[in-house]
């Protein structure tokens, strides 16, 4: 692959990439995430029996107010008005799926922000659950959808 980096200069410095030519269009971004943890946590979990509250609630929040603040988060991303955030939970017997969608009319897409809103979802909910589960990990972040129109 020889393709450029858009976020680089002729020099090989760091620049945020001039989305000004582009039209405003609208973008959504869909990104996913899950934290591996014990049943037992899962139980307590769902019992809201964890000694740090509401998990769910609180980790929902931390994921929408972080997908608003990318832009001061990722250095070379430019800073959006978003449209729409929303971050699900699916709790399975050993995990917690996380799905945060976001969108905007905009120059630029919104995978960023999908992906920061999941990451500091999962973030959350391993933090407020690490004082019963040591063993947790956090696994595959990645984008699952990303569209224009």
């Amino acid at each position: 692959m020889n393709k450029k980096f858009s976020h680089l200069n002729a020099a090989g410095g760091a620049r945020m990439v001039n989305v000004g030519h582009k039209p405003v269009q609208r973008r959504r971004a869909i990104a996913t995430g899950r934290l591996i943890c014990a049943p037992a946590t899962i139980r307590a979990l769902k019992k809201k029996a964890l000694p740090k509250g509401d998990v769910m609630a609180v980790a929902q929040v931390a994921g929408i107010q972080a997908a608003k603040r990318t832009g001061e988060l990722v250095p070379l991303c430019h800073p959006l008005a978003l449209s729409h955030i929303a971050l699900s939970f699916r709790i399975r017997l050993s995990a917690i799926d996380i799905l945060c969608t976001v969108e905007t009319h905009a120059q630029t897409g919104v995978e960023m922000e999908a992906l920061v809103g999941a990451s500091v979802a999962a973030l959350t909910l391993y933090d407020m659950c690490k004082a019963v589960d040591k063993k947790m990990r956090i696994e595959n972040i990645r984008v699952i959808e990303k569209i224009k129109e």
